[in-house]
C-alpha cells in the first residue's frame, strides 16, 4: 500500500519520522505538519490498512481507544474544549484519523464549520519542532501510560 500514510508509518517504524509523539498499541500518534488550530494531530495505524472496517473486533476496539486516548491528552494539554475525530480514507487510502482539537476563542463562522471547511490549510502555520516542542513533551507525558 503505497501512500503517504503507509510512508509515514514506515518512517516512524525507522526513527526517521520527525512529527511522532508516541508510539501506541493500535499505530502512531502526530502532531500535524501544519497546524491550523493548536495541537492538530493524526493517529496513523499500525500495521497499515486500507480501513477500520478490515479490522476484527478487538482491533477496532484498539483503535478505538487509541485514538481516544489522544484526544484525551490534547484536551489536557491545550485549553481546547472539544475533540474532532474524523477518520476519511479518501485521499490517502490507509487508515487513519484526524485530531482536531476546537476552540472557544475562534470566531463562531469558524468553530460551528469543520477545521477542513473554516481553515485555509494550505497557508496554516507549519509544524515547528522549536516552537511546538512543548505540547508534543506534554503530549508524551500524559500519555505515558498508554503508549508503547
Amino acid at each position: 500500500m503505497a501512500n503517504l500514510i503507509a510512508e509515514r508509518v514506515e518512517m516512524a517504524r525507522r526513527g526517521q519520522n520527525p512529527y511522532v509523539i508516541c508510539r501506541m498499541q493500535s499505530g502512531w500518534l502526530v502532531i500535524g505538519d501544519v497546524q491550523p488550530l493548536p495541537g492538530y494531530c493524526v493517529f496513523l495505524a499500525d500495521p497499515v490498512i486500507a480501513s477500520i472496517n478490515a479490522l476484527d473486533e478487538a482491533g477496532r476496539a484498539r483503535y478505538s481507544l487509541d485514538v481516544v486516548r489522544a484526544g484525551d491528552a490534547v484536551l489536557a494539554v491545550t485549553d481546547s474544549y472539544r475533540i474532532n475525530y474524523e477518520t476519511l480514507g479518501n485521499a490517502e487510502p490507509a487508515l487513519h484519523t484526524h485530531i482536531i482539537a476546537r476552540y472557544r476563542s475562534e470566531p463562531d463562522e469558524k468553530r460551528r464549520r469543520p477545521a477542513w471547511v473554516g481553515y485555509d490549510w494550505p497557508t496554516s502555520r507549519r509544524f515547528d519542532p522549536a516552537g511546538d516542542g512543548g505540547f508534543v513533551e506534554g503530549m508524551r507525558r500524559e500519555l505515558s501510560g498508554v503508549s508503547v
